[in-house]
This record gives structure tokens, C-alpha cells and sequence, in this order.
């Protein structure tokens, strides 16, 4: 969205370019926003926790799935954990950014780990720049990471790409 850079012709074109799941990233509130999100091509939405009340999130990821998109509920902290989850989340997005003073620390999903369910995907946001942070998180149980700013920032985009890509999953590292 606006916010974070881009707009609804920005993710159709992405959507246009790629196979991959696309994620509309913007501060999403009403529900036609997912309506939007749908028609440009996302399959999936994020939700925050932190600016939605409880039971407004539990709406609004019930009727993405309705759409058939996937909400990804990012949280940053304890007291988001149990709405998130409430919310029926089972995607759950932990931002290492915290949203007062955007400082980034990967401690967040390193010491929110413990606390989510077996059965909900975690991904890992913000504040990933090495292949060392992603192996970091995956070893604290994170299902995946996502990149912005890094990528963004790189002068090679591409090969930070690569480079961050080229860590063997979970599954694939020797113990």
C-alpha cells in the first residue's frame, strides 16, 4: 500500500510477473480493502494486530479466507499473541520492528517462539539482512522470514536475494 511504497498497480504487476504468492503489505482495516486485494491479484493479506481491535481481526480474517486470500497476522508482542490466535490465525507474522521506535531487533521472534502453537506458521519480519539471520531465526522454529527494506536498500538486489535464499531449509541442514 501507499505506506510502504507502493500501490494496488504495483502488486497486479507483480502478480502479472511472478508465480509466487503475492502479499497486498499495507494497513488493512475494511473489508474492501480485501476486495481490492483480491481483484489486484494478492493471495494473501496482512492483518496487524496491534491496530485492530480483537474482535475486528477475527472479522476481517475470517472473510479474507471467505475471498480465498491468506491473512497473515503479524504481531510484535505478548499481549498480541493471544488475539492473533483467537482471531483464528494460522499464519502468524512476528515483526522484529517495533512500530514506536522502528528499531529492529531479532530477538522478538527468538523470544516469542515458545509461546506460538505447534500447527501455526511463523514468519519472521523485518530487520533480516545475512543468511546467519535467517539460519538464527529458522533454528528458534521460525517457518520462513520476510525481506523489504533490505532488498530494497541492496545495490544488488538480486544477489541479496540469492545470497539470503541460499541458506538450506530446516529439513536439508545437517544437525
Amino acid at each position: 500500500g501507499p505506506y510502504f511504497g507502493g500501490s494496488l498497480d504495483d502488486l497486479g504487476g507483480v502478480r502479472a510477473a511472478v508465480d509466487a504468492p503475492v502479499l497486498r503489505k499495507d494497513f488493512v482495516i475494511d473489508e474492501l480493502q480485501l476486495l481490492e486485494a483480491r481483484a489486484a491479484g494478492a493471495d494473501l493479506v496482512l492483518l496487524i494486530a496491534r491496530i485492530l481491535e480483537p474482535r475486528r481481526l477475527a472479522t476481517l480474517r475470517t472473510e479474507a479466507e471467505t475471498l480465498g486470500l491468506t491473512a497473515l497476522v503479524e504481531i510484535h508482542g505478548e499481549a498480541e499473541l493471544a488475539p492473533a490466535l483467537d482471531s483464528g490465525a494460522r499464519l502468524l507474522g512476528i515483526n522484529n520492528r517495533d512500530l514506536d521506535t522502528f528499531r529492529t531487533d531479532l530477538a522478538v521472534t527468538k523470544r516469542m517462539m515458545p509461546s506460538v502453537p505447534a500447527g501455526v506458521f511463523v514468519v519472521s519480519e523485518s530487520g533480516i539482512r545475512t543468511p546467519d539471520d535467517v539460519v538464527g531465526l529458522a533454528d528458534a522454529g521460525a517457518h520462513a522470514v520476510l525481506v523489504g527494506e533490505a532488498l530494497m536498500r541492496s545495490d544488488d538486489p538480486e544477489k541479496a536475494v540469492r545470497d539470503l535464499s541460499s541458506v538450506p531449509r530446516v529439513a536439508e541442514r545437517p544437525s
